[in-house]
């Protein structure tokens, strides 16, 4: 086992994209590691000779073909969805696939900068010598350009927009000018980049028309029925615990049902059934059912005989679901005397939840 908490997609998963590479009977594209087909297999599951391929993203298929398709051609991807839509998972399983190398990242923060996207400078070498080679410091994407390689940028949107146009020529020319040096660098084939944003964070910086028409978009929707979702967690869940060697057991088919039930229903604003209209909340994602499973899983594992119980699962909910007292609290509350409290077969988790 790993003594590392987290390792990237390409470790994590590195005995199935060999037995993809083994099995290839396709030739990739230029760059590429595996073909688009292989990609498509190591993304939504399969088989390659005799080892069975995960599914990493379960949804539509035709949207992930869309998304391999982008990478084939000279535009950049930007996978745009509410939160928890599976995008950066996607975009990081993409990497893995198509270059062997999910790790150059740009992660996009009110803080990120035009040097932190393009280059910076080693600012003792710089001093020292003047600008020189050995004084630039490499961006992964600059990395990736260079070695053709796909490069990742998480929430594109966070960025304000001054940070966001430094892409546009970027993106157009795939070249970056470095006039301290009078040079530049072109991109060598293989190289594009997988970007990501979050519908709720519109307005916040909105992308200009001109970055918007250098990505092809592909919207990745919520899971469609409580059934995929509920496969979607539970094969989660259970990749988390092995990766944490979490004792105990993971969550049972109960427990779970109730997790995405409760998230889903906040979600969309009413029962499963159709029968009650619920205030919503957009917080309750499938990405936030796993985090709870997960940590109620820890929290049988430490305090209890590893068996998740509803004391466990109430344990995260309020918080889970609860972000801003204010806004959240009241419709918490009408949701645990409305829907809960009348619920069959729920008087265990209500009686919990109910604890102070």
């Amino acid at each position: 086992m790993s003594e590392f908490i987290r390792l990237p997609a390409e470790e994590l998963y590195r005995a199935e994209l060999d037995a993809l590479k083994k099995a290839e009977t396709e030739t990739p594209p230029r760059g590429w590691r595996l073909s688009p087909r292989s990609v498509l297999t190591y993304i939504t599951g399969g088989q390659a000779g005799g080892t069975n391929i995960t599914p990493k993203y379960i949804g539509h298929t035709r949207l992930v073909e869309i998304a391999i398709a982008t990478l084939m051609t000279d535009r950049a991807l930007l996978l745009l969805g509410e939160p928890g839509t599976a995008k950066t998972w996607l975009s990081e399983h993409l990497a893995a696939a198509v270059c062997g190398d999910s790790t150059l990242l740009v992660q996009g923060t009110t803080g990120t900068t035009e040097d932190m996207i393009k280059y910076g400078w080693n600012y003792a070498a710089l001093i020292a010598s003047g600008p020189s080679p050995d004084a630039l410091v490499k961006t992964p994407l600059y990395r990736a350009m260079e070695e053709g390689r796909i490069a990742r940028f998480e929430e594109l949107t966070r960025c304000l927009p001054e940070t966001q146009d430094a892409l546009v020529s970027l993106l157009s020319e795939k070249c970056i000018a470095i006039p301290e040096l009078s040079a530049e660098l072109r991109a060598e084939r293989g190289f594009s980049l997988i970007a990501t944003a979050n519908t709720r964070d519109r307005g916040v910086n909105e992308m200009s028309a001109a970055l918007q028409r250098r990505f092809n978009i592909v919207r990745l929707p919520a899971p469609e029925t409580p059934e995929i979702e509920t496969e979607i967690v539970t094969l989660r869940v259970r990749q988390l615990k092995d990766s944490l060697e979490l004792p105990g057991e993971p969550p049972d088919a109960a427990a779970t049902a109730k997790t995405v039930t409760i998230l889903r229903e906040l979600r969309e604003g009413r029962t499963l059934d159709g029968k009650e209209t619920l205030r919503s909340s957009s917080f309750c994602s499938a990405a936030e059912a796993i985090s709870l499973l997960t940590g109620a899983m820890a929290h049988a594992a430490g305090f209890g005989d590893g068996r998740v119980t509803d004391a466990h699962l109430a344990a995260g909910l309020t918080g889970t679901v609860v972000k801003d007292p204010e806004t959240d609290g009241p419709l918490w509350q009408e949701y645990l005397e409305n829907v809960v409290r009348k619920r069959a077969g729920w008087e265990g988790l209500y009686t919990e939840l109910m604890k102070p």
